[in-house]
């Protein structure tokens, strides 16, 4: 694979690239034009495959030489057995599954890690927009309208922290961001995006 110039790589896939060890077997689920699976097996040599719904998108990932399967993400999961993966990704997808609980439970299943990336919704110009103008929020992490967004659930860094907590799920790492940057202070108001990895024993 030819490696692409770094300033072309997305902030989110360098952070899920430093997450994730070197010669893992990694799942990518929903995993889109195959930009974060290719990233990986250049930077660390993954054994990585790929769920994706999308016909065109499947195409896409196998003129890079990548190993990806039609599927429905909430239903993608339950062939596997378990601890399968080193890791489960959901990068921007997890606010698109219709039962993301469901979901989680079966990645952590059969994945020993799992990487969550999602845009936050109670970002801090979100909540401008539903207060001052009364209106569904529309943001560079949220660019759809209520009629054609994909989206099915709205997800906040904190909805997230606390759902860990009540499913005794443990939160190894996160990182908020917001451009191109990392956000240190209160990230649930101010990050535009959130990455956790998790685990379960």
């Amino acid at each position: 694979m030819i490696s692409r110039p770094k300033e072309e790589l997305r902030l989110d896939h360098k952070i899920i690239g430093d997450m994730v060890e070197g010669g893992s077997m990694v799942l990518d689920m929903g995993c889109g034009d195959g930009d974060l699976l290719e990233y990986l097996a250049e930077k660390k040599d993954v054994a990585g495959s790929g769920v994706e719904i999308s016909e065109d998108a499947i195409y896409r990932c196998v003129e890079k030489g990548l190993s990806v399967s039609h599927g429905d993400i909430d239903s993608g999961l339950t062939e596997y057995p378990d601890k399968l993966f080193d890791y489960i990704i959901f990068n921007q997808t997890m606010q698109q599954v219709h039962k993301p609980k469901e979901a989680i439970l079966e990645a952590l299943r059969i994945g020993k890690k799992v990487i969550i990336g999602f845009p936050n919704f109670c970002y801090i110009r979100a909540r401008f927009q539903i207060f001052f103008g009364g209106h569904v929020p529309i943001t560079r992490s949220l660019p759809y309208s209520w009629y054609d967004t994909p989206n099915f659930h709205s997800l906040a860094t904190k909805d997230f922290s606390m759902f860990c907590k009540r499913e005794g799920i443990t939160v190894e790492k996160s990182v908020f961001l917001s451009g191109n940057g990392i956000v240190k202070f209160l990230p649930n108001l101010f990050a535009l995006n959130a990455i956790f990895q998790i685990s379960k024993k």
